[in-house]
């Protein structure tokens, strides 16, 4: 499905990808996972096609993507970027669709997927006239997801997609998303910085730091053999906080 080779990213004399390689299979989930400013969103980007490399090349379903081909190429990928950004200006209906109306996409498609979509994600249809504003915040993730899906695109790229919501609600949507994933059997690389979530959803972590790749593997994989110490002290780091809840409530 995807194929990075060599890509790597520059702003002035900051690295802030260092050349890098990176697969997707088909129909697989890949959680990217690191610190603040290690350089995942700007991956993501960087396949979206919203930025370009300055070494290397990304390959979409065998096809190198370039400024020429990018535009038809990003209708085929959903992108939900972090805390969903939606247009605030747009109710919910004209958010969902916006890219279908700007494709002039037949009215009765328009209408029966996005009739699809809200039975999908658990959106209330009453819900279609609001605005941003007029949502909650898992609400709006509902809606980032179902714009995200809207072409039906065979990748999705998820940028901490629920990183600002409280635990309840990103529980509940985190079920909720696994399953659509499922469902759909979509290829999806999502960005992440909690260790727990990225286990939830991914075959396979890609653990970056200060622009690299140190590791990728499952979970086992990066806890029984890491490959640096910064692997191990990354994990564990996430662990002794809950190992300190557990205790405290003893």
């Amino acid at each position: 499905m995807l194929t990075l080779s060599q890509v790597s990213k520059r702003y002035g004399d900051t690295e802030v990808l260092a050349p890098m390689d990176l697969q997707v299979p088909s129909g697989e989930t890949r959680v990217l996972i690191g610190p603040s400013g290690c350089g995942k969103s700007t991956l993501l980007r960087l396949i979206a096609g919203l930025i370009q490399p300055d070494s290397g090349s990304i390959r979409f379903e065998g096809i190198v993507l370039t400024p020429d081909n990018i535009l038809t190429l990003r209708q085929r990928m959903g992108y939900v970027i972090q805390e969903g950004g939606l247009f605030p200006h747009l109710n919910v209906r004209d958010n969902v669709t916006v890219m279908a109306r700007y494709l002039r996409r037949n009215l009765g498609w328009i209408e029966a997927r996005l009739a699809e979509l809200t039975k999908l994600v658990q959106l209330p249809t009453e819900l279609m006239q609001r605005y941003p504003a007029e949502l909650s915040g898992g609400q709006r993730q509902r809606v980032s997801l179902m714009r995200a899906l809207m072409l039906d695109p065979d990748l999705l790229l998820l940028d901490e997609p629920l990183g600002a919501l409280d635990p309840m609600i990103r529980y509940q949507l985190q079920q909720e998303l696994k399953a659509i994933f499922a469902r759909l059997g979509k290829s999806v690389v999502m960005v992440t910085h909690d260790i727990a979530e990225a286990v939830f959803f991914g075959q396979n972590l890609v653990l970056m730091r200060e622009g690299h790749i140190v590791q990728t593997g499952s979970i086992k994989q990066l806890a029984r053999s890491p490959a640096e110490p910064f692997v191990e002290a990354f994990i564990s780091a996430q662990r002794e906080p809950m190992a300190q809840l557990a205790e405290s409530l003893e």
